[in-house]
């Protein structure tokens, strides 16, 4: 009795381009949602080639290929569509394969199968012919027996007479029903499948492909303890993206290439499961599946034990499954529990709950080991230990203050990624600008090279013009001076760049020259010299220091880096003056605010609490608002870091849900608090809850916690940390009292005092449980003095704006201050009626001036704004 040959085997007798069509064909299938794939497809993609058997045989005799490849797009129309899964090859295919290789072993003697033995057994099988004769007329049109004479001679010359069988290949292993040996599991190529589909960390280690790391040995002798267990030994890191789950796995490879693990681990393969290679060209159904099985089995049977690492283990989890079938997660479950298969896995806490933990079969065979994000000081030694590695690959040198800088200035001013990773981001990019500076030339200079480059085509284009006629004598004068101006500040440009560039040059051969030496007074004045020329504005930077990494936070969140580099102590020593700068007439409130404040940056504060919660009391528009955002910008680094939340929208209880996110089976869950999120992304920054007293009391116990213990958790459970903000609530309530108590300065009560009067108001509006973790500052009513100092301030901005987007010189006289404020007494409004004042009476006149200049095409130098005799605002332009 015959053997059946195994349809694996058969399979594997292709030539390369005939399997690669077929793959193409398979392809080409699933996108057109067809449920086989058929011989349809399979012709199709063969007349995609460049070149084959098929086509050499339409060359001969003349049909042309337009014709073939319509005839097959009709038939490809009237398949059946709609399926969302390919089943498997047509009855066609398998039976086409089969009869060409019948023809190709045994009447021409080849090893493989070709296109032109394809052809021939669709034209000679007469079951296949009819197929052919429905599908592409043009094709069972060629003449049988003349061709099966002169075919070898026609495909002499096709490049498939150059190929090899396709034996190994991985489609035709994945075919659904086949468990035959005929050939390797490991796919077209004879690699094994944990060659093909892993990468040996191991190996990787020993040959020092891995960077070294520090700082997470607890966690890798933690893992090291659950591998070594005879049950229930995989580890599942969680963690936030960027806290070093891989990094962890990856100090466990290091640790097993230098032997420092317990004899039981010291053979082991580490590989890493490249779970886009097993899934890549993956489309037939169950071929997934088949991949992993066979991967899974190898490295059963491997003799030398093996750990696998699946990094974001979460996609494996419903990995090819579809309606009726299994999925990865259900081919890993019999291993993991028998112990058989070692695994460590990482994935980030939300995706651990969302695709893990809801399979409890999946999730009693691994034991959780979360991951932390680091502290400052221990972030700090793990980006130490990558020092050496960035200093190698940039050929920069790093200063032990950039590593300090990159991981302070990180952690406060990139909230939205964690510890270490972008402390290690931060301080790669900074080394790269580094060594960038070194090579090419400054953005100055590159930009005087593109503005001088447009000025010169500017220029060559209206002398075109000129010739033809067109005159623009003004305009190309213009032009010649501006060319002139650029020329010489990019010649002046370019000659300091040139200068600086030899000072570090000459500063870096020192450093190597006397680095062994100790005697240093040359290499110190080299760094004088070169500190001397580049002044405030260095181009070229001779290591990485703190100043190029807060360049590059600036250039990343828009903080200007002289904020970030500043001393924090003097920033917070200086904080009431900064603040009386903005904030006029409340040096009693703001006297209180600072000293909170630096008891907290000393850290003498409860440091389980946030910075300060300041309850801003008072009349409106006397600078409660105003507060917080100088504040922000003294502080926090500018006003993009003041998160205002507007009281009076949570009247009602179930606002709750808008603040800190809806709950599990609620609408909106999953898509976070309003407040919880801000606070999240900008965990340094000020809070501003304005108008307090307007919510509801549900609102208010709500903050209890975060004022106590300095965080919240959100709807999803998630904690939100509140430790590095300082919150500020303004209200109203008591102004009246507040306003009535000062009425005469010389009865006017002292701070304490006005706190404890207005205190009585507040409980009327507030629980004594609430006002008692807050601090109770009385905001006072505007004197004269004081809204002559804001009118000062306003004006001043006016003065600088005319200055900044028109290049006018505005001035003013100090009769239309008296005039402002003798025109706004003070109001329930407070300092607001002073801005309506200008925005109302000054600023409608000034841009009718203004505008009336530029249709007049007048240039206007000057404006000056004062009052006459009758105390009318009055305007003087000078043009």
């Amino acid at each position: 009795m015959e053997t059946p040959v195994s349809r694996s085997a058969l399979y594997g007798k292709l030539a390369g381009p005939l399997f690669r069509s077929l793959e193409s064909a398979t392809a080409f299938c699933k996108l057109r949602s067809n449920p086989w794939v058929e011989l349809t497809h399979w012709l199709h993609q063969l007349t995609q080639q460049p070149d084959n058997d098929i086509l050499h045989v339409l060359r001969h005799y003349q049909i042309p290929l337009s014709d073939v490849e319509k005839a097959l797009l009709r038939q490809l129309d009237m398949l059946p569509a709609g399926a969302s899964a390919i089943s498997d090859f047509s009855h066609h295919i398998d039976l086409s394969v089969e009869k060409a290789w019948m023809l190709a072993s045994v009447r021409y003697g080849d090893n493989k199968i070709r296109s032109g033995w394809l052809l021939l057994a669709l034209l000679t099988t007469p079951e296949l012919r009819r197929v052919l004769s429905s599908i592409c007329a043009p094709l069972a049109t060629l003449p049988v027996d003349e061709l099966t004479e002169i075919l070898p001679s026609l495909i002499e010359t096709s490049p498939e007479a150059q190929e090899r069988p396709y034996d190994g290949s991985g489609l035709a292993s994945a075919i659904p029903g086949e468990s035959s040996q005929a050939i390797p599991n490991g796919g077209q190529d004879g690699k094994s499948a944990l060659a093909k589909y892993c990468q040996d960390m191991t190996a990787q280690a020993r040959d020092g492909k891995i960077d070294p790391v520090t700082g997470r040995e607890h966690e890798i002798r933690t893992m090291t303890d659950i591998l070594l267990r005879r049950r229930q030994n995989n580890p599942l890191l969680t963690g936030e993206a960027g806290v070093g789950k891989t990094a962890v796995v990856e100090g466990f490879a290091l640790a097993i290439a230098q032997g420092e693990v317990p004899p039981a681990l010291r053979e082991v393969r580490l590989l890493a499961l490249d779970v886009g290679a097993l899934l890549a060209g993956a489309s037939m159904k169950g071929e997934f599946e088949s991949r992993l099985k066979g991967l899974l089995e190898e490295a059963g049977r491997s003799p030398q034990p093996v750990i696998l690492f699946v990094d974001e283990v979460h996609t494996l989890v419903g990995a090819g499954g579809a309606s009726g079938t299994g999925d990865a997660a259900n081919l890993l479950k019999p291993a993991l529990a028998r112990g058989t298969l070692r695994t460590i896995g990482a994935t980030t806490w939300s995706e651990y709950k969302r695709h893990i933990e809801k399979d409890p079969a999946l999730t009693r065979r691994f034991q959780v080991l979360q991951i932390a994000e680091p502290e400052e000081i221990p972030a700090m030694e793990m980006v130490r230990g990558l020092v050496d590695t960035l200093e190698k690959h940039h050929n920069v040198l790093i200063l032990d203050e950039a590593v300090r800088a990159a991981v302070q200035l990180s952690h406060r001013y990139i909230p939205a990624r964690q510890l270490p990773d972008k402390a290690i981001s931060l301080l790669d990019t900074a080394a790269a600008r580094v060594a960038l500076t070194l090579h090419t030339p400054p953005a100055s200079v590159q930009f005087l090279r593109q503005q001088l480059k447009a000025a010169e085509m500017e220029r060559s284009l209206l002398q075109k013009q000129e010739k033809m006629g067109i005159q623009s004598d003004e305009r190309r004068d213009a032009l010649t001076a501006r060319i002139f101006s650029l020329n010489d500040e990019l010649t002046a440009s370019e000659s300091r760049w040139q200068r600086e560039l030899e000072l570090v040059h000459t500063l870096q051969e020192l450093r190597l020259a006397e680095s062994d030496t100790d005697d240093k007074t040359t290499l110190q004045q080299a760094e004088t010299a070169l500190r001397e020329w580049q002044g405030d504005a260095p181009v070229v930077f001779p290591e990485v220091s703190a100043a190029v990494v807060a360049a590059i936070v600036a250039d990343w969140t828009g903080i200007p880096a002289g904020r970030m580099v500043k001393d924090e102590a003097s920033q917070v020593l200086e904080l009431p003056a900064r603040l009386a700068q903005r904030v006029t007439g409340q040096d009693g409130a703001l006297a209180q605010i600072g000293e909170r404040i630096q008891t907290a940056r000393a850290g003498l504060g409860d440091p389980r609490k946030p910075v300060g919660v300041f309850m801003l009391a008072g009349p409106s528009g006397v600078g409660k608002t105003e507060t917080a955002l100088a504040l922000a910008e003294a502080i926090y680094g500018g006003e993009q870091n003041l998160i205002t939340i507007n009281m009076s929208e949570f009247q009602e209880a179930h606002t709750v849900s808008t603040l800190k996110g809806a709950p599990p089976g609620y609408v909106g869950y999953g898509e976070g608090g309003v407040l919880t999120e801000a606070v999240r992304r900008h965990p340094w920054s000020v809070v501003l809850l304005d108008e307090i007293e307007k919510a509801h009391h549900d609102v208010h116990e709500l903050f209890y916690q975060v004022f106590d213990k300095g965080g919240m958790e959100d709807g999803e459970g998630t904690h939100v940390d509140f430790k590095n903000t300082t919150l500020l609530l303004t209200t109203n309530v008591g102004s009246d009292l507040i306003s009535q108590m000062c009425e005469d300065p010389a009865l006017m009560p002292d701070a304490t005092g006005l706190k404890e009067a207005l205190m009585p108001e507040l409980r009327k509006h507030f629980p004594a449980a609430f006002l008692g973790r807050v601090t109770v500052i009385p905001y006072l009513p505007l004197d004269e003095t004081s809204r002559g100092v804001i009118a000062h301030l306003h004006l001043d901005r006016l003065v600088a704006r005319m200055s900044e987007q028109h290049g006018v010189t505005l001035t003013y006289s100090e009769e239309l201050v008296a005039h402002i404020v003798a025109c706004c007494p003070m109001h329930e409004t407070g300092a607001r009626l002073l801005i309506g004042y200008i925005e109302q009476h000054i600023l409608p006149q000034l841009s009718r001036y203004w505008l009336q200049a530029m249709t007049e095409k007048a240039a206007i130098r000057q404006i000056d704004i004062g009052v006459n005799g009758d105390e009318q605002i009055v305007f003087e332009i000078v043009c």
